[in-house]
C-alpha cells in the first residue's frame, strides 16, 4: 500500500476507476492506452489493475472517428453536433487475452509497422535509417518515432528528407525526428555524414540499411564504381564502418540490412568457383541492371551475416531482412517496363 501512495494510487475504490490526473485514450485501431497528465507520459496497461484492453465492436450509429492536428484520436457525435476525446465505446472494453500467440501467428505479411511496434516504448533510443523520406524507409522513420524513438532520416536530397520530416511532425508534433544530407554514391558524402552524427555526441542503437536504387541504367559514381554496388552495398558496408565504435558504446545495439530474396538468383563467381570481383562492378558492356541488383543484394546477406559474427560478442547484432516481393514504392521508377510490372503486382502485393 506505501507504494500505491507514493505513486498516487490510493485514493480510488474501484481496481478499474483511474486515479486523479489519469485519462483513458484509445488508438484509431480501438486499442486502450492511459494518459498521465501529471508526468506527460502515456502507458498501454491500466495504472491500477495492469491489465491491457481493446475496444469492442463497431461505433454507434452518427458516430465517426477523426484525428486532429497532433494526431490525437478525437469522435464527432453528428446526431447530436458535439465532439469528444473520449470513444463512446470505453463501457464496453474487453481484456487483451493474457496467452501471447507467437511470432508466426501473431504477425503475417498484412501487419503493419505500427501493429508491429504496438506497445513498444523506445525514448531514448536513436535510430538512423538511409533513404528514410521515402517507401520503406518513411513508414519505418514515422512508426519508431511514433513510439518514442529519436530518428535521423538519412536522405540524398536534403530538402526531401525535411518534407518526410514535416510529414511525420504532422502526426505527433512531439516527435524526434531530423534530416541529414547522405549520398551513398559519394564515399566522401559518407564520411561527412558519419563525422557530422559522430559530433551530436549521441549514442546509436539501430541502423537501418535501407537505401537501394533498382534498375537503374549503366553510370559511375565519382569514386569510379558502378551505381547500383556502391548505393546498395559498398555505401552501407563504409557507413557501418565508420560508425562501429559508436554502436559498439551504445550496446545493446543492432544493425539492419535491408535485402531481398533476389540474392537467390545471381552468383559472384567465375567459371571456375573462385569469387570474381569484377562482377561486382562491371563494365557498361557486362552490365545487366536486374543482375547487378541481385548481386548487390548478395552482398547485403554476406555482409550482414560477417558482421553480426563479429560484433555479435560485443553486443551489436546485424539482421538482414527480405521485406516483400514488389512492393509499390518508388524502387522501380528507373524504368517504365518496372513501373508497369510493379502496378500489375500491386494488387497482390503487400501496400506500403
Amino acid at each position: 500500500m506505501a507504494a500505491l501512495k507514493y505513486a498516487g494510487l490510493e485514493d480510488t475504490d474501484s481496481e478499474e476507476e483511474l486515479p486523479p490526473g489519469w485519462e483513458e485514450r484509445t488508438t484509431k485501431d480501438g486499442w486502450v492506452y492511459y494518459a498521465n497528465h501529471l508526468e506527460e507520459k502515456t502507458q498501454w496497461e491500466h495504472p491500477k489493475s495492469g491489465k491491457r484492453k481493446r475496444v469492442a465492436g463497431d461505433l454507434p450509429y452518427g458516430w465517426e472517428q477523426e484525428t486532429d492536428e497532433n494526431g490525437q484520436v478525437y469522435f464527432v457525435d453528428h446526431i447530436n453536433k458535439r465532439t469528444t476525446y473520449l470513444d463512446p465505446r470505453l463501457a464496453f472494453t474487453v481484456e487483451d487475452n493474457p496467452v501471447k500467440p507467437t511470432t508466426r501467428q501473431k504477425y503475417d505479411g498484412n501487419s503493419t509497422a505500427m501493429e508491429i511496434l504496438q506497445g513498444r516504448d523506445l525514448s531514448g533510443k536513436v535510430v538512423i535509417i538511409t533513404g528514410a523520406n521515402s517507401g520503406i524507409g518513411f513508414e519505418t522513420a514515422k512508426s519508431l518515432a511514433l513510439h518514442g524513438a529519436c530518428v535521423i532520416l538519412a536522405c540524398r536530397s536534403l530538402a526531401r528528407g525535411e518534407d518526410a520530416v514535416q510529414r511525420i511532425l504532422g502526426e505527433w508534433h512531439k516527435a524526434k525526428v531530423e534530416a541529414m544530407t547522405l549520398d551513398l554514391a559519394s564515399l566522401q558524402s559518407v564520411q561527412h555524414f558519419a563525422e557530422a552524427f559522430k559530433s551530436k555526441n549521441l549514442p546509436l542503437h539501430i541502423l537501418i540499411c535501407n537505401a537501394a536504387v533498382f534498375g537503374a541504367p549503366w553510370s559511375l559514381t565519382e569514386d569510379g564504381l558502378e551505381s547500383t554496388f556502391q548505393v546498395n552495398h559498398l555505401g552501407h558496408f563504409y557507413l557501418v564502418q565508420l560508425l562501429e565504435d559508436v554502436l559498439r558504446q551504445s550496446s545493446p545495439a543492432r544493425v539492419v540490412v535491408v535485402s531481398s530474396e533476389s540474392h537467390r538468383f545471381t552468383e559472384i563467381k567465375d567459371s571456375s568457383g573462385k569469387l570474381d570481383f569484377s562482377l561486382l562492378s562491371p563494365s557498361k558492356k557486362e552490365y545487366w541492371a536486374m543482375l547487378a541488383y541481385n548481386r548487390s543484394k548478395l552482398c547485403n546477406i554476406l555482409f550482414s551475416n560477417e558482421l553480426n559474427r563479429r560484433l555479435s560478442p560485443h553486443g551489436v547484432t546485424s539482421n538482414s531482412v527480405h521485406p516483400g516481393n514488389m512492393i509499390y514504392s518508388s524502387l522501380h521508377r528507373n524504368w517504365w517496363v518496372y513501373t508497369l510490372l510493379f502496378t500489375l503486382a500491386r494488387p497482390f502485393t503487400k501496400s506500403m
